[in-house]
């Protein structure tokens, strides 16, 4: 189980990656009023990472629940760990997909971490039914 622990603080800090890309492409970032400065911003580069965070963010809590749901409900833990880890991949894919503007594989890979998600809370589901 310790793995699926490990993809759900990974999934936590994934969104920071992105942050951390779309407040160093473009020059003189103002961290007294980030938003606004994001808000400003014609670099397409500069918004792609910064929906890829927003993102990354919504896509967090539905996974961490259903890790949690899934390891409670008494889940085969082998299975847990390959979904974790799938999502944590997928969201990976997501965000470079994002970034590179690859939108028709950026929606696949989002509905396929989404399956991990929803495959999860089944599983829970299931097995406490």
């Amino acid at each position: 189980m310790t793995i699926a622990y490990i993809c759900i603080l990974l999934a936590a800090l994934l969104p920071y990656v992105w942050t951390v890309i779309a407040k160093t492409s473009a020059p003189k970032f103002d961290n007294r009023d980030p938003r606004r400065w994001l808000a400003r911003q014609d670099n397409p580069r500069v918004q792609r990472a910064n929906n890829a965070q927003l993102n990354a963010f919504e896509a967090f809590a539905p996974f961490a629940a259903g890790v949690l749901m899934a390891q409670l409900a008494g889940v085969d833990p082998q299975r847990i760990t390959w979904l974790a880890i799938a999502f944590v991949a997928l969201r990976l894919l997501h965000g470079v997909f994002y970034l590179t503007g690859t939108h028709r594989a950026r929606s696949l890979v989002w509905f396929a971490g989404l399956g991990c998600v929803i495959a999860l809370m089944v599983q829970a589901a299931l097995r406490i039914a």
